[in-house]
């Protein structure tokens, strides 16, 4: 049974992988007419990469952008960094954010703020900390035109100069893909949507009509729910691979990865218990217990867990290989999945004991979070 499932896990990241197009294969042009696209950054306490971030947007190739960083109420050096960006170049729009209303996560009220003044036909939402190749916004715009697309999201490769964090990134992309069931997000007639936020381009015209982030107020996962709420009100998705123009250090440690993650792991079960429960404990058994069986099974299924073990590694090693790391990486993915384990029970426990969730110096109480169902 163990390796019935890891053929079928195989078989779905194989498909997901032949039917995810590269948006670097896009050509950038070139088009008479380009739309106006307005980029939308929300920034709080991210002087550590903000400078290289906002610079490689002041440096993307698009003939008719505009960009805004919101400054969500940092403490640390983010706004004085902005402050000289601003000066030295006049295209970046800074919008300051002192106060916090009620009923709002801080980003998410600071990427409504930015969307409130944005001109353009197109929105690109992206994170403060994510770098872009020059083209990537014209290859964005033009797959999007090509395909029909009213909302395309596109993952960045990820660093980190944490061994273990590079060995949880591909654990991470898997799951991610098949919990989206991200072989079917193209499909209209599909409810597996998406949403990446280092890059959620979608039609201003899209964006307002489901309501924009009001609608997300109190998501910690708004990236995501942005594109649910955008594919269950019909509008067309697509997920591309961002790899050769979108970059992004996600965390330096493995304690980062952790308190990172606090804010929505259990959100993404939308505070369900028996959901992160049940979760694990298939992870673990479809994942984890064929490395367990290899060795304390007899012949000769100790030979069937090993060749289900087998298949995990060579997707984890591709995914390490499409994530520009060393292919042997894969061989940590077992690690890699006691680890996730770890921070989904872990996050859950956190959030329950606290009744509620604390995320960039603010505490959101669990009960008014449960009410912005999407």
């Amino acid at each position: 049974m163990t390796l019935v499932t890891s053929l079928g896990m195989g078989l779905l990241l194989l498909v997901t992988d032949v039917r995810m197009r590269v948006l670097a294969r896009t050509p950038p042009g070139p088009r008479e007419t380009w739309p106006k696209v307005s980029i939308v950054v929300a920034a709080r306490n991210e002087e550590r990469n903000i400078e290289s971030g906002v610079r490689s947007l002041l440096g993307v190739d698009y003939p008719d952008l505009e960009i805004t960083v919101v400054n969500d109420r940092s403490t640390d050096g983010t706004a004085a960094i902005l402050a000289r960006v601003a000066t030295d170049d006049p295209r970046l729009n800074v919008v300051m954010i002192d106060a916090l209303p009620a009923g709002w996560l801080g980003k998410n009220h600071a990427l409504q703020r930015g969307a409130d003044g944005s001109r353009g036909e197109w929105l690109l939402f992206t994170d403060a900390d994510v770098v872009f190749e020059q083209t990537a916004v014209r290859r964005g715009v033009a797959y999007a035109l090509e395909h029909g697309v009213d909302h395309l999201a596109a993952t960045p490769v990820v660093e980190s100069p944490s061994l273990w964090m590079r060995a949880f990134i591909p654990v991470f992309s898997m799951c991610f893909l098949i919990y989206l069931r991200a072989w079917a997000i193209r499909n209209p007639r599909s409810a597996a949507h998406v949403g990446i936020g280092a890059f959620n381009l979608v039609r201003k015209s899209a964006y307002d009509a489901v309501g924009g982030h009001s609608r997300l107020a109190l998501r910690p996962d708004d990236d995501l729910k942005l594109g649910k709420v955008l594919k269950l009100a019909g509008f067309s998705q697509d997920l591309v691979v961002g790899r050769g123009l979108l970059e992004v250090e996600w965390y330096r440690s493995f304690g980062e990865l952790v308190r990172g993650l606090e804010k929505n792991t259990f959100a993404g079960v939308d505070y369900r218990p028996w959901m992160t429960i049940g979760g694990v404990v298939s992870m673990l058994a479809n994942f984890v217990l064929p490395w367990s069986g290899m060795v304390l099974a007899p012949w000769p299924a100790n030979a069937l867990f090993a060749a289900a073990a087998a298949i995990y590694v060579i997707f984890a090693g591709r995914a390490c290989l499409q994530n520009r790391q060393p292919v042997w990486l894969g061989l940590l993915f077992p690690i890699g999945v006691l680890a996730f384990a770890y921070i989904q029970v872990r996050t859950m426990i956190l959030n329950l004991k606290q009744g509620g969730i604390s995320w960039r110096d603010t505490f959101y109480p669990l009960e008014e979070l449960k009410r912005n169902r999407v």
